[in-house]
């Protein structure tokens, strides 16, 4: 949904103003912005000077991994930071069993996450075989953790000011 579509929906229906509403939705857009690789998608959830820091939680303190500031750095990291799609393939960000505070103009999100990954078989050149049946593939885990968000009312929206992922499993990130 664009700011346009966001600000029209909004002044049509009071309880689309509702934050505990608002928010998981600026949440559902984010992850299909990150499914998408779409960095004008992603940058559009967040404020101007909104930051990122992704960490991987281990057994002991916090690692910081990487920290990114500003809406359009974060949305050029969905396209540059993230691995392609491969043929038939295709991820799912999740997030589930969120946790939102809302006080006034400032909310927060916090939910775990897990990231799946659909890789999808190709069909065979002479058809599927009598037997197969249903989907044909495989949906795997790849990713699991915690994402813990800042909002900020910006008139008509939410955007996110601040966003903490922490991994639970070890994060390779390679070097620029």
């Amino acid at each position: 949904m664009t700011a346009a579509q966001i600000s029209a929906h909004t002044a049509a229906d009071p309880a689309a103003q509702d934050p505990y509403r608002l928010i998981p939705e600026v949440f559902a857009h984010y992850v299909r912005a990150a499914d998408h690789r779409d960095p004008q998608r992603m940058s559009a959830l967040f404020a101007p000077e909104a930051t990122v820091r992704i960490y991987y939680r281990g057994a002991g303190e916090p690692e910081l991994l990487a920290e990114l500031t500003g809406a359009a750095t974060i949305g050029a990291a969905v396209a540059a930071g993230m691995a392609p799609h491969p043929p038939l393939g295709w991820s799912h960000h999740t997030l589930l069993n969120p946790i939102i505070t809302v006080e006034g103009d400032q909310g927060a999100f916090d939910a775990q996450f897990i990231v799946y990954n659909a890789h999808g078989l190709a069909r065979p050149a002479e058809g599927w075989p009598p037997t197969a049946f249903g989907a044909q593939g495989t949906i795997v885990p790849i990713e699991s953790g915690y994402a813990r968000a800042q909002l900020q009312r910006d008139r008509t929206r939410w955007l996110i000011t601040e966003l903490v992922i922490e991994h639970d499993l070890p994060y390779a990130i390679p070097a620029s």
